[in-house]
């Protein structure tokens, strides 16, 4: 062997394997170490895992949670909540987020239920309201005022004032409102068919909390009844004053031509005597009515209630009547309920049964009809009274409860009649929480009815 081998080369040989068997020992070391690390990083990423686990489910979770609730409750749900267990700083601030959103939610309860009422409010008041932002655009209109001016709510909202508002003098208020920054009034006639509206106008700016205009409001008040109690009462005062001239001045007149000296001739005064009678007698007659409708309107008059038995009341009353249809040859046929009673003013009821029998009298031409009777129903009685006299356009019908209306002024004068007649009956008759329909066509004749509760 030893010669197959020279010595150096045995030498060298024997340096490799003392070498392998030297790096051997030492991969086996390094191999033994790395797996002990190996498995300590293993170990120490499974620990941070955990950890990481923990911190997230702890607090990054909830925070999560927190963030979309929040947002919810950004976007306007006040209903959202937190649902998540969680201790220290953290529960504390979504224990906060809930007390929050709960306060949100009964601002937002009361906040809706303040917005309702006011649009009830708004919605409901007598006036008409319509509210325009600087630019000229609707935003809001209520009940009213579509009642008044028709369409709908659509026809209006998120249109130019202008486009929608036909009227000029609304244009008007509009525009001065604007232009003069302070409240502005304007009254115009509206013709709505045959009905005639008087509508006032108000005009008010809106500023905000740095005096700047932002828009107006418009309100509409409906003051036809107001124009018409105006009317009535510039009527009745130029009607009263009328009425009472004309025997005044008959009475100064003859009472003067008798004093010039016509006292001496007999026939003369005992003529004009007899004027000066009459004359008189319809001035006491008018300021008579006069004094009954005042009364009749008092805030104070109170009715004399017993109970009346209407056929009783009607036979008091129509032997007057049947000598005045007798004296212009008038047909008068009479139908009475028999044992009918009510309760009622029994004086009052009375001139309301005078009234309209010599009203039919007084307007029925000769040889005429009336008929007058006096019906039961169920919960009230009907008095009616119609003739075949010379009857009232249609126009003016509404009309014939004023006082002093005539719509044949020359004949009513001529009748003896003072122009308050009816006005009279309607008064009594609103008193006693009844109704009264007139119906009538012109020349062929009129029927009034009366209906008093029976209680």
């Amino acid at each position: 062997m030893r010669a197959l081998f020279s010595k150096p080369l045995r030498t060298y040989m024997i340096g490799i394997l003392l070498l392998v068997i030297a790096t051997g020992a030492v991969i086996s070391q390094l191999t033994n170490a790395y797996i002990i690390l190996f498995s300590v990083l293993i170990i120490e990423f499974i620990v941070l895992v955990i950890i990481l686990l923990h911190v997230f489910e702890k607090y990054m979770k909830p925070i999560k949670k927190a963030t979309r609730t929040v947002d919810e409750l950004v976007k306007g749900n006040y209903r959202a909540r937190i649902h998540h267990p969680a201790v220290g700083s953290v529960g504390e601030l979504s224990s906060k987020i809930n007390i929050l959103a709960r306060n949100l939610s009964e601002l937002s309860i009361q906040e809706e239920m303040q917005e309702k009422q006011l649009f009830t409010v708004i919605d409901n008041t007598q006036s008409g309201l319509v509210l325009i932002d600087e630019k000229g655009y609707v935003h809001l209109v209520n009940r009213k005022f579509i009642s008044m001016f028709g369409g709908t709510s659509r026809d209006y909202v998120g249109y130019l004032y202008y486009d929608v508002l036909e009227n000029e003098k609304i244009h008007q208020t509009v525009q001065q409102t604007y232009l003069y920054e302070e409240t502005v009034k304007v009254s115009f006639t509206q013709i709505k068919g045959l009905d005639k509206k008087y509508i006032e106008i108000v005009g008010a700016p809106i500023f905000n909390e740095k005096k700047m205009l932002k828009g107006s409001v418009l309100v509409f008040y409906d003051i036809t009844e107001l124009k018409k109690l105006e009317i009535m009462r510039k009527d009745f005062v130029a009607n009263v004053s009328h009425e009472l001239k004309t025997p005044i001045t008959s009475i100064k007149g003859f009472a003067e031509t008798l004093l010039d000296g016509a006292a001496n001739d007999a026939a003369t005064r005992e003529n004009f005597l007899g004027i000066i009678f009459e004359e008189s007698k319809r001035l006491q007659v008018l300021i008579e009515d006069l004094l009954t409708l005042s009364k009749l309107e008092k805030d104070e008059f109170r009715l004399h209630v017993t109970e009346v038995n209407m056929e009783e009341l009607a036979h008091k009353v129509l032997p007057m009547i049947k000598q005045q249809a007798e004296r212009k040859q008038i047909q008068l046929t009479v139908s009475l309920a028999e044992g009918l009673a009510i309760m009622a003013d029994e004086d009052r009821i009375k001139q309301v049964i005078l009234n309209l029998l010599a009203n039919a009298i007084s307007y029925t031409s000769e040889h005429g009809k009336i008929s007058f009777m006096i019906s039961e129903g169920e919960e009230h009685i009907r008095i009616s009274v119609a003739d075949t006299g010379i009857g009232i356009p249609q126009d003016a019908i509404p009309r014939i409860f004023e006082r002093f209306y005539r719509v044949d002024k020359a004949r009513s004068r001529n009748t003896g009649g003072t122009g308050l007649g009816l006005a009279i009956v309607k008064h009594i008759v609103e008193v006693h929480n009844g109704e009264i329909k007139a119906a009538s066509e012109l020349n062929k004749g009129t029927t009034f009815d009366v209906y008093i509760p029976k209680k």
